[in-house]
């Protein structure tokens, strides 16, 4: 199994959010691959059709633009939720692995890019991102609107059982400021130019609520009883699948009507 690599689930939503910026004429492409590569280490691309040697992310991203590269689109699956993916099993399996895909959109069907952590010698730590076929057609994701809704009632759901499972006192200071952050609607990170408000708002607060997620996933529940712990798991279980829907409604939202 591949292993997961921080940041996890940014390296997809980072290239489809600034790729998709560059498709639209919003950025310039060197523009659009170092606030890729900005976000974490440099990247390479293998195993793109007929282009059998490795290149660096902004060869690549040429490559795929004359090749007639449309639109880029986000994918966060997990195990028995194949968020964003079509198939086939090779693809939904190294993205399930990875935590996270892109689905490139080319006239003669898509492809999909999986990054991997990509070591060389003592001291260099990128990113690889290996290319599948994939099949086509429409993956069965939520429209931006009603992702924001599921997201919204279920932070409200989980706040509620969060605090009702650990007690107000018992809380964490970190998730409590986690918390507290969800009602400052300026914090969090947003999407890259030419997004509608509506999708850099919800980005922004998937962001924050993931935050929640990992956070509260790293407690012992140390004091809390078999049956508390796993009410606890199951309301984290709840909203992870409200920030991954969330997240992959507003990165792929760049190119639809805006509501």
């Amino acid at each position: 199994m591949q292993e997961a690599f921080p940041p996890r689930r940014d390296a997809a939503a980072a290239l489809v959010a600034w790729g998709n910026a560059w498709l639209g004429g919003h950025i310039g492409l060197d523009e659009a691959v170092d606030a890729v590569e900005g976000t974490g280490c440099p990247q390479i691309v293998g195993g793109l059709p007929d282009e059998p040697a490795d290149m660096p992310l902004r060869r690549a991203l040429a490559v795929l633009k004359v090749a007639g590269m449309r639109t880029l689109r986000l994918a966060l699956p997990a195990p028995g939720d194949p968020l964003g993916l079509t198939g086939p099993p090779e693809l939904n399996a190294a993205a399930v692995d990875a935590g996270e895909a892109v689905l490139v959109g080319l006239p003669d069907g898509p492809v999909g890019l999986v990054p991997a952590e990509d070591r060389r010698g003592s001291s260099y730590v990128g990113i690889r991102w290996r290319c599948y076929e994939s099949r086509p057609g429409v993956a069965d994701v939520p429209s931006l609107p009603e992702a924001d809704r599921q997201l919204t009632l279920a932070m409200r759901e989980v706040t509620e059982a969060l605090l009702t499972v650990d007690g107000a006192a018992g809380v964490p200071p970190e998730i409590a400021d986690a918390l507290a952050d969800l009602r400052d609607p300026e914090r969090g990170a947003t999407l890259a130019p030419g997004y509608p408000p509506r999708a850099h708002r919800v980005a922004a607060l998937a962001g924050r609520l993931a935050l929640v997620v990992d956070l509260a996933r790293r407690l012992e529940g140390h004091g809390l009883t078999a049956a508390q712990i796993g009410r606890r798991e199951e309301a984290l279980r709840v909203l992870d699948r409200a920030v991954r829907r969330a997240r992959v409604a507003a990165h792929n939202s760049a190119f639809d009507p805006v509501p």
